[in-house]
């Protein structure tokens, strides 16, 4: 087990909002001096905290403007049928996020899209031929309230136990 003081908490805050920052300009957002900042986030990269750097893209200007929420439910929930579905989902681009849930359905799953058509073509031609689905409902998301990325760190640290 190791704890995160509230430098490493800064710094991954400073991290969070911007990925493109250099060392030197981390450590200087954390009083620190570049050496120590960058063996703090090697260290946290060590422990499977950072798990990777992104470029976060607008959908909309890429004409990605069907975002949907779909419900799925499968025949058995036995760990073959499981894992066989997760693959399939796996290989989809349009797939953007999948949760195993409990309540009504056993998979959430956020797809991205162009447009309807885009979407009725992955749910016949890709969700409905996955074997053991059962039941798919759909929700459209009309606007988007919120979004973030940043994870909520507590100021003071964090203890934490490696997944690695």
């Amino acid at each position: 087990m190791k704890k995160l003081d509230r430098t490493d908490v800064a710094i991954l805050n400073s991290m969070q909002t911007n990925s493109r920052i250099t060392n030197a300009e981390l450590a200087r957002s954390v009083n620190l001096s570049p050496t120590p900042c960058f063996n703090r986030v090697k260290a946290m990269e060590e422990l499977g905290i950072i798990r990777g750097q992104v470029t976060l893209l607008e959908p909309a200007v890429l004409g990605l403007h069907v975002n949907v929420f779909i419900q799925v439910s499968l025949e058995k929930q036995v760990e073959g049928a499981l894992s066989n579905f997760e693959q399939a989902i796996d290989q989809r681009p349009e797939v953007m996020e999948c949760y195993l849930m409990t309540g009504d359905a056993d998979y959430l799953l956020r797809v991205l899209v162009p447009d309807i058509r885009a979407l009725e073509r992955f749910i016949l031609d890709h969700l409905t031929k996955i074997p053991g689905v059962a039941n798919i409902r759909s929700s459209f998301a009309l606007k988007q309230v919120r979004y973030k990325t940043a994870l909520p760190l507590p100021a003071e640290g964090i203890s934490i136990v490696s997944t690695k």
